[in-house]
């Protein structure tokens, strides 16, 4: 069977197995059989293949590591837990968001507290945006079922549809951007997801709990691991299914 991940992973980066192949100082044909007979890499070439495609290597070659030692590498892939989300500290939310440089992604019902509470959050956002960084941004359906529901469990009822409403107008200045997708989402939110290049806070929900009160986990991407790209992939598979909130922007 072929690695379509590794084809895929080249083709997204623009390169050929013969530009790869000169990256790594290995044959073109061990690349070759590396993507067309899904041959497995030694150890280094798959840490610089994962660096370069900036990829996972347990997403490129599930079967690479063995299970213990997979799980010991995402169990390093936690930097900390926070028991609640107001205990993650307010310049860290910044900090992460000014290191980040090519991917930023945020999946949430509302998250009003982000741009209400730091007035820098979404000129930083445009900064970003305007130097080349993906942005990507996902609110919960205000029409949604599931908005609905979140809000009853929460004790606040319509509310959370309105709270959805009021933080798309503090992001009324990424419309039309190139580079930002705001979309909206209609699906049962477990975690919320705030994605800073390879670093992810991660806010658990816990039913009847307010996210603010629910904890948060730091995690930091590491070749080998599998709890930072499983989150990812998450994130991914909600945006397939997202609408854009600005149609035709």
């Amino acid at each position: 069977m072929p690695n379509d991940r590794l084809r895929d992973g080249l083709l997204k980066r623009g390169l050929t197995p013969a530009a790869l192949a000169g990256e790594l100082g290995v044959d073109p044909k061990t690349v070759e059989r590396w993507i067309t007979q899904d041959r497995t890499p030694y150890p280094r070439y798959r840490h610089a293949i994962a660096a370069l495609l900036r990829e996972g290597e347990s997403y490129l070659w599930p079967s690479a590591l063995p299970a213990e030692r997979a799980a010991q590498v995402s169990q390093s892939e936690i930097v900390h837990v926070y028991p609640r989300r107001g205990a993650v500290p307010q310049e860290l939310w910044q900090r992460l968001l000014d290191g980040a440089s090519r991917h930023i992604g945020i999946l949430v019902y509302a998250g009003l507290f982000l741009p209400e509470q730091n007035p820098r959050w979404v000129p930083t956002l445009r900064a970003k945006a305007e130097a080349g960084a993906q942005v990507e941004l996902l609110f919960g359906d205000p029409e949604s079922q599931h908005v609905a529901q979140r809000g009853e469990d929460e004790g606040i009822g319509s509310a959370m549809a309105s709270k959805v409403l009021n933080t798309l107008a503090f992001y009324k200045d990424l419309r039309g951007m190139d580079t930002v997708g705001i979309y909206f989402h209609d699906t049962i939110l477990y975690n919320s997801i705030y994605r800073f290049d390879d670093e992810l806070l991660v806010n658990t929900h816990l039913y009847g709990t307010p996210a603010a009160y629910a904890p948060v986990l730091h995690l930091r991407r590491l070749g080998g691991g599998e709890l930072f790209d499983n989150y990812v992939s998450s994130f991914n598979r909600t945006i397939s299914q997202a609408r854009a909130v600005w149609p035709g922007d």
